[in-house]
């Protein structure tokens, strides 16, 4: 068991729980009084919101709807407890999509990462996330000032120039995108330099077997955490490296893609955030990407729950015959049918032209009225094959497009 961060890591269930049912309903009453809430939790009685379960009756945010928020009242949204003017940082993302940002201890809660993978005091990391209007850079410098770790800005590119520093200062730590790091010790090992990193913290990709393999064999422990912009951290990878351990700042749900609705325990689904900062509230906010529960509890001692990673994305949105075809379609087929448990849609060619098959998972046998169902909501109709509850792949996909566009 390594060391832990704080006494919130290895607290037991019951604590956690006792926890959340004292401090959810604050923050979901103050997100209630702000404006960018006050049509969706207008009827919500913040103190019966108390555990995840009674999270999953709120509307879900998404990443679009805080972009029309924003755009109609600039720049939060009325998303956030403070003006703008009075946070340290403000931060735009592609879209663009505006994030407040803070410096106080740890406001990004990438700390608890940090620490999981031994940066401490002793470390200086050259942090190659970038510094200029998204928040990543800062990110993970706040998360370095949190453990005590010096920094060296790095930012992005210039390889020659991050090999030079990395040398002279004798950078211990690298903070980053996982295959850059790679850049930057074959371009070391080219120019004759030696490096002292010995740790590398990634995010912002996939972190591939092969390329922790190869950082392994170069003397480099290197571990990844799940964080975006707009909640800074959410999971994180310790020394057990068995899937990822939810931050103690946020709430995770796992849903059916373009729903609300809580998936089984493993089954794969949308991640949703609720985050307990109080700078800014986000409730059930939507990332896009697909995960699962893992089941159990880590090797490492941390008690909370863990997710198996990034998944994909959710959003399976496609043209099918000239039509978009939305997640949140299929999730309203199934609704309208009681004995139907789930669907998905496999897009193939057949010849020079879309072909549509629809899986639906069901104890009936009404093929025509699924058949009519779908046409009415899609306007398209397809092959239906039925399904026996519990066989459909446990992937995420509710839309999965098999067309080659090679």
């Amino acid at each position: 068991m390594d060391s832990h961060y704080d006494h919130l890591e290895t607290r037991s269930a019951d604590a956690r729980a006792a926890s959340l049912a004292e401090c959810l309903p604050a923050q979901i009453a103050a997100a209630k009084a702000l404006p960018g809430y006050a049509d969706a939790l207008a009827d919500i009685d913040p103190t019966a919101i108390t555990d995840a379960a009674a999270l999953a009756g709120l509307p879900v945010l998404r990443k679009a709807g805080l972009g029309e928020a924003q755009a109609a009242n600039p720049p939060f949204g009325g998303f956030a407890a403070k003006p703008a003017a009075d946070f340290a940082h403000v931060f735009q993302s592609p879209g663009p999509l505006y994030e407040p940002g803070e410096v106080g201890r740890d406001w990004w809660r990438l700390g608890r990462f940090l620490h999981a993978l031994g940066i401490g005091p002793d470390d200086i990391v050259q942090n190659c996330f970038g510094y200029h209007m998204t928040p990543a850079g800062m990110i993970f410098e706040n998360g370095a000032r949190a453990v005590g770790a010096a920094v060296f800005p790095a930012g992005t590119g210039q390889t020659d120039l991050q090999v030079r520093a990395a040398a002279d200062i004798g950078v211990t730590a690298y903070a980053g995108t996982p295959d850059y790091l790679k850049v930057i010790l074959d371009r070391a090992e080219a120019l004759g330099r030696s490096l002292s990193i010995t740790k590398a913290a990634v995010s912002g990709g996939a972190l591939f077997p092969s390329l922790r393999q190869d950082y392994a064999d170069r003397g480099i422990v290197c571990r990844q955490a799940y964080a975006t912009a707009d909640l800074g951290n959410i999971a994180y990878e310790s020394a057990a490296q068995e899937g990822l351990i939810v931050d103690e700042g946020v709430i995770v749900e796992i849903v059916t893609p373009g729903t609300g609705d809580p998936v089984a325990e493993g089954q794969v689904g949308e991640v949703l955030v609720t985050t307990m900062n109080p700078d800014y509230p986000l409730i059930r906010f939507a990332t896009g990407d697909l995960s699962a529960v893992l089941p159990g509890q880590s090797p490492c001692g941390r008690t909370n729950m863990r997710i198996r990673g990034w998944m994909g994305r959710a959003d399976q949105t496609t043209k099918i015959k000239g039509m978009f075809v939305r997640p949140e379609q299929i999730a309203e087929f199934v609704a309208r049918h009681p004995e139907v448990s789930g669907a998905r849609i496999t897009v193939t060619r057949a010849g020079e032209m879309d072909a549509m098959i629809v899986e639906v998972e069901t104890t009936g046998d009404d093929v025509a009225g699924y058949g009519d169902s779908i046409a009415s909501i899609l306007k398209l109709r397809g092959k239906i094959e039925l399904v026996v509850p519990g066989n459909l792949p446990n992937d995420g996909k509710v839309i999965d497009d098999q067309r080659s566009y090679g």
